[in-house]
């Protein structure tokens, strides 16, 4: 009799059976490290769409999934779960997927990393992508009908020579109207590649060369470009990057190859120097305080 009355009483808290009780949200503490909170997530929070801090410092809510698969795209490393983003920069992909379709010699993007469903630092890589506004797309020409298995296991080719100074035989037209047509768009606020690729653009366009202004030469970046958008219209929380500087950025793309061509002498270490202090795990507390709610929501 005390076992039906307890099934009973619990059957009532319930709901009668008819829901089951949501998990607990995660314990959230100033202290917390924020990248095992967020990394957890596998799903976006129930709140509008807003970014919440800088790139590298921050949270997103609201964020919506850029489909696996679409007729000009395809989200790859799925297992990461890091196909989530604002739904700007879902629509922007998307829009450049489809100018990249209309390309001859490829079908239209492999798209990597983009965000965590509700942003915050990865458990693993980049230290940006923490809003919802950056994504990584492939320099390769994409053949779209790739398995999900494919898409775990197919590598990413590098298009750099000479550790960076200079492209490679597989940089062609394609990538230069790809990476022509995201810097063009006014959402885009930067475009992050490897120097050489840069003086190869600046090099071979002929027609309008304001667009090169947003495309900054980086470390890495071989494999992919790297997208980094605008603070959406009205996201008073989300932390804006400084302006680029004036003019194309060409020259200084150039300094760049110039020092992987020339490296200036390295400095002579002091001895008595303490040694460097490794980076610390990003908090909850280095985060902005909109973030405590996107984690419990």
């Amino acid at each position: 009799m005390k076992r039906l009355l307890l099934a009973l009483t619990l059957l009532a808290a319930c709901g009668g059976g008819a829901t089951v009780p949501e998990p607990p949200a995660p314990q959230v503490t100033r202290s917390g490290v924020a990248k095992q909170l967020f990394g957890s997530m596998p799903t976006a929070a129930s709140l509008p769409p807003a970014p919440y801090g800088g790139y590298s410092k921050g949270c997103l809510a609201g964020g919506a999934q850029l489909p696996e698969t679409g007729p000009t795209w395809q989200a790859m490393r799925l297992s990461r779960n890091r196909n989530w983003a604002h739904p700007t920069t879902v629509d922007f992909v998307q829009d450049l997927s489809r100018k990249a379709a209309a390309l001859p010699g490829t079908n239209g993007l492999y798209v990597g990393d983009m965000s965590q469903p509700r942003g915050g630092p990865m458990l693993t890589g980049h230290a940006s992508h923490q809003i919802g506004l950056d994504a990584d797309i492939w320099l390769m020409p994409a053949t779209l009908g790739l398995s999900q298995g494919q898409r775990e296991s197919l590598s990413a080719v590098s298009f750099r020579r000479a550790g960076g100074a200079f492209t490679n035989d597989r940089w062609s037209r394609i990538q230069h109207e790809i990476v022509k047509a995201a810097a063009s768009d006014p959402r885009v606020a930067r475009i992050f590649i490897f120097p050489g690729a840069k003086v190869r653009m600046c090099a071979d366009e002929t027609g309008d060369r304001t667009w090169l202004r947003k495309v900054r030469p980086w470390a890495g970046h071989h494999y992919h470009f790297h997208v980094r958008l605008n603070c959406p219209a009205g996201a008073s929380g989300c932390v804006a990057q400084d302006p680029i500087p004036p003019g194309d950025g060409c020259a200084d793309a150039q300094a760049w190859v110039n020092n992987i061509l020339n490296p200036p002498p390295a400095r002579p270490r002091d001895p008595n120097a303490p040694p460097p202090k490794p980076r610390r795990d990003l908090t909850m507390a280095d985060l902005p305080q909109q973030c405590q709610a996107v984690l419990a929501r």
